[in-house]
């Protein structure tokens, strides 16, 4: 069987999750927005049992978790949606790394051409942003830093935490796309962050569900306007019925990767170190502070070999990626890679393992070393 190692790019829906779903679309399968019925009422119900919480995961309240169709919808609302305010009150700057997903990427080129001033912060080698660096470039009028929790090509966690104790001393605000970290790094996200952006895919939930934190400044809401219409649901901000299924899916995922996060963590981190033994047989090297990194992602890059050829030769052992799923289709440098500083060899070769340890318990990392060290050229070709 082929080791799936590739839950940066999405994961397994969990069976209890999957029963969950069903049941919601099956049994109890009413409107959340009916008020006339039980169907309904049992639905809404169930809704704000889930809102109530995920808001506790991150230390949040019930009424600032509006959910959506995941990250990617979570992060246009957040960022599109704070551009009427900056615009109203002539903060048109925004900072943000150019190690960041597509999702955050993209929408800031889009108010880049509106008239706003984004800078993209390189990280270095390290791939991690500093605080400091990010402090230096705020201005009167930045109105928004957006920085990703952990990296979805090298697994660095960026320093959120301590960047949302110091930005709230000033009016900038902070979004974070949470994508990768939530769950994993759970402490980072009770910080006071302005807004979060949460996916279900990645801890176990089914695709097309996830969530945006809108945290308040003591009695003032994030500034947000809509940037779709019709219906009014979720605070206005994401119109729509709303996928009850999916949103319990996603509330069974949470309680069950809470509960689970340390023997996952415990269990991450064991098959890290039987990875990097394993791979001692190979020449690599690691992408990424090593030290300021999640358990389950590692992104490497072997000493003359072509990653695109070695996934290939490895497509009847592993599955893995080059980067991220959005553009996995691409044989163009890492974006992210290439922020770095590394070398175009590197940045066209980084393979990116990643892994949930209880759905590759037959997995043997050293099998996989040796299909690599045979591909390797001799150190002195």
């Amino acid at each position: 069987m082929v080791a799936y190692l590739d839950v940066a790019a999405t994961t397994r829906v969990d069976p209890r999750v999957a029963d969950v779903v069903l049941h919601w679309m099956t049994e109890d399968f009413g409107n959340a927005g009916s008020r006339t019925h039980e169907y309904g009422t049992r639905a809404k119900k169930a809704v704000q049992e889930a809102r109530a919480f995920l808001a506790g995961t991150v230390g949040a309240k019930i009424e600032e978790v509006i959910f959506t169709s995941g990250a990617t919808e979570s992060n246009n609302i957040a960022l599109l949606g704070m551009a009427p305010y900056g615009e109203k009150h002539q903060r048109r700057h925004i900072i943000t790394s150019a190690i960041e997903h597509k999702a955050v990427i993209e929408p800031l080129l889009h108010l880049q051409g509106k008239g706003f001033e984004v800078d993209f912060l390189e990280p270095g080698p390290s791939g991690r942003i500093t605080t400091e660096a990010v402090l230096e470039k705020l201005r009167p009028d930045t109105l928004l830093v957006s920085l990703m929790h952990v990296n979805n090509e090298t697994g660095v966690i960026q320093p959120v935490a301590e960047l949302a104790e110091e930005l709230r001393k000033t009016p900038t605000f902070l979004h974070v796309d949470a994508a990768q970290g939530y769950g994993k790094v759970p402490q980072d996200l009770k910080a006071p962050i302005d807004m979060i952006s949460i996916s279900g895919h990645k801890i176990g939930a089914p695709k097309g569900v996830g969530a945006l934190v809108t945290r308040r400044r003591g009695w003032d809401k994030a500034p947000l306007e809509p940037i779709m219409f019709g219906g009014g649901q979720e605070r206005k901000l994401r119109p729509g019925t709303l996928p009850v299924p999916l949103i319990m899916g996603l509330y069974e995922a949470a309680k069950i990767f809470q509960e689970g996060q340390a023997r996952w963590e415990r269990e991450a981190n064991a098959m890290r170190e039987r990875m990097l033994t394993a791979l001692g047989k190979t020449r690599f090297h690691i992408n990424g502070d090593a030290d300021h990194a999640v358990p389950h992602i590692l992104n490497v890059t072997f000493d003359g070999l072509n990653a695109e050829a070695l996934i290939v030769r490895l497509k009847d052992q592993v599955a893995v990626a080059t980067g991220s799923a959005c553009t996995s289709a691409s044989y163009t440098p890492s974006h992210v890679l290439t922020a770095m500083g590394l070398p175009e060899e590197v940045a066209t070769n980084g393979l990116r393992f990643s892994w949930f340890p209880s759905q590759i318990a037959d997995f043997d990392p050293e099998d996989l070393a040796a299909t690599i060290a045979r591909m390797q050229p001799a150190a002195s070709e």
